[in-house]
């Protein structure tokens, strides 16, 4: 099979540009390196189109491996012919191989086997026929010591007919669209469990036809039928299966054999077709809502990942608590832990010390911003910190994972003379500051951005978060004298191993100096470096270039333009002016072509960009409480989480509130992501509130059209903003509230 060929058309792209990729991935180039550094050969490809082409080498791959098995197989069998190759050979996909692999595929010993061992496949052959209007006769010439009755016979008979409805290819084709089209995903519940499964309510009693019903809805259901709550069922109508078969195989008006073949397609349906094929259905249902509830996740975890850092500042970073006080730690530009402490801000008798010991930790180790994990007592933390009155910008960070990360080996090793609680404070601070450098360190199923992680294929789930944390550490670039173990290991090329060694070096050196000093770390070859070196950045090197995303193979080209415009490389990095003097078809090169040059020059005009957006501050509105917020309210929030039904919205109760997909804008939408991002920061209004089940409603459409100027999100002190209702007030008051708003 012409592989390259292949994925072109299904991708319609060249054939060209899908042979380069496949040359490049069998030479080991990561996807990162390809999308940024081999531009020119792939025709500009990103990192999505390339992943695409590597995914569809692996199944093409597979479906080619089978064939050749199936061949080998049948070959060996001696029961191949030439119609039957050409039909192996004409196969488009798996299913198709499968079908007409099935009759010769070896099995388990089957009813049907059974019966042509009793000597009854020709009695099945002339009730096939369907021209014996009385088998009486025919059936008694095949009774035997076995085989004593004539309903027996006839049992045996309908059971080689069902098989071999079962393994008509045609059959199966056609059943298959009929299910395509047709059949429902249905549960109920099961019987006397209606209390333990109060969960799964909405699918109690469910039915919705496969071709609409959503990841989320079959991901539900799936649970619910694994954990015993729910049965499940996958079919059309029994009526249109059975009618579709007879179409096939009844030839004539109803007889004697005819009603014997009506029986045998009952059978092959109910006992052999619809099992298998519900089987199928699921599986397949499974992981297309595998795929939905990752692409899910990987789309969430990117924009975590790439969430605005905070940058290199002094902070007092605070992992809150109640009981246990509040664990402090204050951190240096660099993240460095400078000192831990413990405060009492929830205890009357206590709060003067701690408010104490915030004002000389923040003057002692000259603090310019505190970060307060938003988990239990982080509102009121907050809220503490805030009347101390130091006036120092104040962050609530997403703590989901801090506690993962704290108990771990990378914790343990970063931190072994401190206990899980420093550790945490450490992380809460850390991410404040860059938060790519620190959640790499943590499991991504363990941050909190998922939809039904924990259902999905474990295996799929972990290589495309970890293709997405490869992704999103590479289009950032990290400063190779700075990184931890663990955000190097994500570079281009490096992996866990060449990240200790490159630790190890830095720790002999002091630090390095220049990007050629990566060929000294031990295992780093000319590969390795090829594929690592534009990735990381060497900040104060000699040469300005180490310090920018262009790779060192381009540095005669920089050199070349420099020269030409006469000035050195330091004038002309950040000098619009001067670049856009450059021609700069006059430098392509047969290894270095047009797009690689522009990428240069827009590098040269902006040096190490951050692709990330700048942080903002943000602050809640007065409310700390579910049992504080009432329908109606319009309150600013931040969106935590996205998924296929709706987004997740934080308005600083500690329970998130759901827009549902509907709710999300005035036009229609499919996906949230048409219109939010995670960290969006948006106005919403209460829609309904669900104490006992702990559930928020929220709209944002419906924030569009109220008269809220005053109140958007990330003002200072934001107002709650509330519908007037009447009704709850006295009669006098009630006309005094209309008075004042319509006048006499």
């Amino acid at each position: 099979m012409n592989y390259a060929n292949a994925i072109a058309q299904r991708m319609n792209i060249k054939p060209a540009q899908a042979e380069t990729v496949l040359e490049l991935l069998n030479e080991s180039a990561t996807i990162p390196f390809i999308a940024r550094y081999r531009k020119d050969r792939t025709g500009g490809l990103d990192e999505v189109q390339i992943r695409v082409i590597q995914d569809q080498y692996k199944l093409l791959k597979e479906f080619n491996e089978r064939k050749e098995f199936i061949i080998k197989t049948i070959t060996e069998q001696d029961k191949m012919t030439d119609a039957l190759l050409h039909k192996i050979n004409d196969a488009l996909t798996i299913t198709d191989l499968e079908d007409i692999y099935l009759p010769y595929k070896p099995k388990r010993k089957t009813k049907a086997q059974t019966a042509k061992e009793n000597g009854l496949e020709p009695l099945s052959v002339l009730i096939l026929e369907q021209t014996n209007t009385d088998l009486d006769e025919i059936v008694s010439k095949f009774l035997n010591d076995v085989v004593k009755t004539k309903e027996e016979a006839l049992q045996g008979a309908r059971d080689i007919i069902a098989e071999l409805i079962n393994e008509d290819a045609t059959v199966r084709s056609k059943m298959r669209k009929l299910f395509e089209d047709h059949a429902l995903f249905q549960s109920k519940v099961v019987a006397n469990k209606e209390t333990e499964a109060v969960k799964y309510k909405d699918y109690f009693d469910f039915s919705e036809p496969i071709h609409k019903i959503p990841s989320h809805r079959i991901l539900a259901i799936l649970r619910g039928f694994l954990e015993g709550f729910l049965r499940m069922s996958i079919a059309p109508s029994e009526e249109d299966a059975l009618q579709l078969i007879e179409g096939i195989y009844i030839k004539s008006s109803l007889n004697g054999s005819v009603e014997q073949v009506k029986k045998a397609s009952k059978d092959a349906y109910k006992r052999l077709l619809q099992p298998s094929l519900e089987t199928e259905f699921r599986t397949a249902l499974k992981t297309k809502a595998d795929e939905e509830a990752i692409t899910v996740f990987s789309e969430n975890l990117k924009q975590l990942l790439l969430s605005a850092p905070l940058g290199s500042k002094r902070v007092l970073a605070i992992d809150p608590g109640y009981r246990t006080g509040c664990k402090v730690v204050c951190l240096n530009e660099k993240g460095d832990l400078l000192h831990n402490d413990l405060i009492f801000v929830h205890e009357s008798n206590k709060k003067m010390d701690s408010e104490y010991k915030i004002k000389e930790l923040v003057a002692k180790y000259s603090i310019e911003v505190f970060a307060i994990g938003d988990g239990t007592a982080g509102r009121e933390t907050e809220q503490f910190i805030k009347q101390i009155g130091l006036n120092k910008p104040i962050f609530l960070v997403n703590e989901d994972g801090a506690s993962v990360y704290s108990a771990s080996d990378t914790a343990r090793e970063e931190f072994p003379d401190h206990d899980v609680t420093v550790r945490g404070a450490v992380s809460i601070g850390r991410r404040l500051m860059d938060p790519l450098a620190e959640l790499v360190k943590i499991d991504p199923k363990s941050i909190g951005v998922g939809q039904y992680q924990h259902d999905v294929n474990q295996f799929r789930l972990k290589e495309r978060l970890d293709q997405t944390v490869i992704s999103c550490v590479n289009q950032v670039g990290v400063n190779v004298n700075t990184a931890s173990k663990h955000l190097l290991s994500y570079v281009s090329g490096i992996g866990t191993s060449l990240a200790d060694n490159i630790i190890r070096y830095r720790n002999e050196i002091g630090k390095f100096t220049n990007r050629n000093q990566l060929l000294k770390v031990p295992r780093l070859g000319g590969k390795a470096f090829e594929q690592c070196a534009g990735f990381l950045r060497v900040k104060g090197s000699e040469n300005p270039l180490d310090e920018s995303s262009v790779h060192p193979e381009a540095y005669q080209v920089v050199e070349q333009i420099a020269a030409d415009l006469q000035v050195d490389i330091r004038s002309l990095i950040n000098n619009q002016s001067l670049l856009q003097k450059v021609e700069a078809k006059k430098y392509v090169t047969p290894e270095i072509g047009m797009l690689t040059i522009q990428d240069i020059l827009k590098e040269l005009n902006k040096p190490g960009l951050d692709p990330r957006s700048e942080l903002e501050q943000f602050e809640f509105a007065n409310i700390y409480s579910i049992e504080e917020v009432k329908a109606g309210m319009i309150v600013p929030g931040v969106v935590t989480n996205i998924t296929r039904f709706g987004a997740f919205i934080d308005i600083g109760v500690k329970q998130d509130g759901l827009v549902h997909v509907s709710e999300i804008a005035h036009q229609y939408i499919t996906d949230p992501n048409e219109v939010l991002k995670l960290n969006d920061k948006v106005q919403v209004k209460v829609v309904e509130v669900d104490i006992p089940r702990k559930r928020i409603a929220l709209s944002i459409k419906q924030t569009q059209d109220a008269p809220a100027k005053n109140n958007r999100a990330g003002d200072r002190r934001p107002p709650v903003k509330k519908e007037e209702d009447l009704s709850s007030l006295s009669v006098n008051d009630a006309l005094s509230a209309l008075k004042k708003k319509f006048g006499k």
